[in-house]
């Protein structure tokens, strides 16, 4: 039973962080790069200053990364516990009283049987999460879930960070509480704050380098070149987790 109960952790840990792999994806991260941060969050493992800022400076990803860790830190636990017991001595074949079966079966062997099914599992897992048409299936699958039941909301336009200390572009939506809302460029002043302005996407029409008596309305999107996270601050209003 714990030998099943710890292929199942696995398993359900496999699930967890191809989900989040799948979050970050639609964040505006490369594959590669979701996957690698998925996994890193998932086991506590640590980042690069730039790989952070990635997930730091992203309202959404902070988000992911955040239920990633502490559903990590639970499965982490779970794993442990079920691959110590799976090691110890099984009641139940201890309490079997067929004729000659221990002396063909060895309760001494039991830890390395259960080790070798563990193993063996892990491997099957790897193959059929990693590189299998399955895979992909499961992946349109839960990517398809999360869009319908908008879990995350994808971007359309990629986040790119293009320097250490938080700069890259951004794409900033306009709130209903966004204090620069209902305001003008000219009057919202963003330059002065380190926030420069590239093109304002209204109703999927963008606007590229727009005037200075653009007008900024709720659902607005603002494209814009600042530090991530003070951009946020200045044009949302709020610092989102």
């Amino acid at each position: 039973m714990n030998v099943l109960l710890f292929i199942v952790a696995i398993a359900a840990s496999f699930v967890v962080v191809r989900i989040g792999a799948i979050a970050f994806e639609m964040t505006g991260l490369p594959w590669p790069l979701a996957k690698f941060q998925a996994l890193s969050c998932f086991t506590g493992t640590g980042f690069t200053t730039r790989e952070a800022e990635l997930i730091t400076g992203h309202h959404q990803r902070r988000r992911i990364a955040t239920y990633l860790i502490i559903l990590g830190h639970a499965g982490l636990v779970t794993l442990i516990a079920t691959f110590a017991n799976s090691l110890g001595p099984t009641p139940f074949i201890t309490k079997i009283k067929i004729p000659y079966f221990h002396t063909v079966f060895p309760i001494h062997l039991v830890p390395w049987v259960n080790l070798f099914v563990i193993a063996a599992s892990m491997f099957i897992l790897f193959r059929i999460v990693g590189r299998s048409s399955l895979a992909h299936k499961m992946n349109d699958s839960l990517r398809a879930h999360i869009v319908k039941k908008k879990i995350i909301k994808p971007v359309t336009f990629e986040e790119l960070l293009v320097a250490t200390g938080g700069f890259g572009v951004l794409n900033i939506e306009i709130g209903k509480k966004s204090p620069v809302r209902d305001k003008s460029l000219a009057q919202a002043k963003l330059a002065r704050q380190g926030v420069i302005v590239l093109a304002v996407e209204r109703e999927g029409v963008i606007t590229p380098s727009p005037p200075a008596e653009t007008k900024l309305l709720v659902e607005d999107k603002v494209i814009c070149f600042g530090k991530m996270d003070q951009a946020r601050e200045i044009i949302q209003g709020t610092h989102q987790v």
